[in-house]
């Protein structure tokens, strides 16, 4: 039985109007729209169909707000289906194609966990993974055209046309009984278990935000005394040495956070590579999630390196980097295709720490917080990026309505 507790109040006020007045409040109905929540790669995101939602997209904002519950300034988001990490702080949008190459349109948005943020400004290369199977499971994407694989196994190719760089990207996995498969004995670094494994193939991926593999137009530049390699191919990037740093190339997501100062200073030099890539006119303006910061290390032979088996003979370089602000717990797709393509440029400073001998031939093998991963990058006679290719699984984990809070 809901009963108002009642204070002392000036003569004249009427009580039965401020309880009528609560009573009001607390029996607002909550929205609701159909959703589904999947897992991509390393990262989880609810999806929802574009038609589903307002046709005005002033409206999108609180909705995805107050879905992923943000912001919470106890940085857990309880109140939502976020996580409390950038990873898990994430919307996806899926419609019909405004391409002429593309099978669906995919609209991807980063919430920040304490903060309100709702940025459009970078692509989420994870969940990616999740947008073919999503449009298949949902009929945005028809199955009647397969492919026959081993044993009479079906599978798809699903052309996404990402809406926030303008760039294809090519999903290939198997299909049962015209629904995306979940189970399967392949397995990625960072995921418990085994799953069907997504091919994704990235389609002239340089220039996804300024229309330049080196924004700056030069390999390295200098912020804040430390030399840095802008480079956008997948998303925009920058790419500094822990060496120059002074911190040690294996540190963990809790250690980098624990740093004194270390993210207060890779966020400066994000910002000011951030205005020379032209995303933004002031340091203050550079968008939260690009352009990511990454840390990278050529790999060594120690205690530590075999404990996380990342030395010399297992990965090609040691990447750690930060997504939104936060350490990524692995390594955000686009980040591994910027690493790929800086790792073939002679001067950058990824160059200058990736072994010359790669472990395996088919790519580069770049060593992350929760392990390893494998990024073929294709590149033409004149070194330019064609395509780029990596491998990652998906599920999809509820479907239904989510619901959401009226604003107050």
């Amino acid at each position: 039985m809901f009963r108002p507790i009642l204070r002392a109040s000036p003569p004249g006020t009427c009580i039965y109007s401020i309880s009528r007045q609560v009573r009001t409040l607390a029996t607002k109905k909550q929205h609701s729209l159909p959703a589904a929540y999947y897992r991509g790669g390393t990262s989880r995101a609810v999806f929802f169909k574009q038609d589903d939602l307002p046709h005005d997209r002033k409206q999108w904002a609180h909705i995805f707000r107050s879905v992923i519950g943000t912001p919470d300034p106890y940085g857990r988001q309880l109140d939502g289906m976020g996580g409390g990490i950038s990873s898990l702080s994430k919307v996806c949008v899926v419609g019909e194609s405004t391409h002429p190459d593309a099978d669906v349109d995919y609209t991807f948005i980063a919430l920040g966990v304490e903060t309100p943020e709702v940025d459009y400004s970078s692509n989420c290369g994870n969940m990616i993974s999740a947008v073919g199977p999503y449009a298949v499971d949902t009929g945005l994407f028809s199955t009647t055209t397969t492919t026959t694989g081993v044993c009479g196994s079906q599978s798809v190719t699903v052309r996404i046309h990402n809406t926030n760089t303008g760039k294809i990207i090519h999903s290939s996995f198997p299909i049962i009984d015209g629904e995306a498969a979940a189970s399967g004995d392949f397995s990625i670094d960072g995921v418990a278990g085994t799953a069907a494994r997504v091919q994704l193939d990235f389609v002239d991926p340089a220039g996804s935000r300024t229309g330049k593999l080196l924004p700056t137009g030069q390999i390295r530049d200098i912020f804040d005394g430390i030399t840095a390699t802008c480079i956008d191919v997948g998303n925009p990037c920058v790419f500094v040495q822990a060496a120059e740093l002074g911190v040690p190339r294996d540190m963990t997501p809790d250690e980098i956070t624990a740093h004194p100062d270390l993210l207060l200073r890779l966020d400066s030099i994000r910002r000011q590579a951030g205005v020379k890539m032209g995303l933004a006119e002031t340091p203050e303006k550079v968008p939260g999630s690009v352009p990511k910061i990454c840390i990278v290390s050529s790999p060594t032979n120690d205690a530590r390196a075999r404990e996380q088996n990342q030395t010399a003979e297992q990965v090609d370089l040691v990447a750690r980097a930060l997504s939104v602000g936060q350490p990524h717990k692995a390594v955000p797709i686009t980040v591994a295709l910027a690493l790929a393509a800086a790792a073939r440029l002679s001067g950058t400073t990824v160059n200058e720490v990736t072994i010359t001998d790669p472990v395996n031939n088919a790519g580069i093998t770049i060593g992350h917080a929760s392990g390893n991963l494998l990024v073929e990058a294709i590149f033409n006679k004149n070194g330019e990026v064609n395509a780029a290719t990596v491998f990652r699984t998906a599920r999809r984990l509820f479907e239904g309505r989510i619901f959401w809070k009226n604003e107050s």
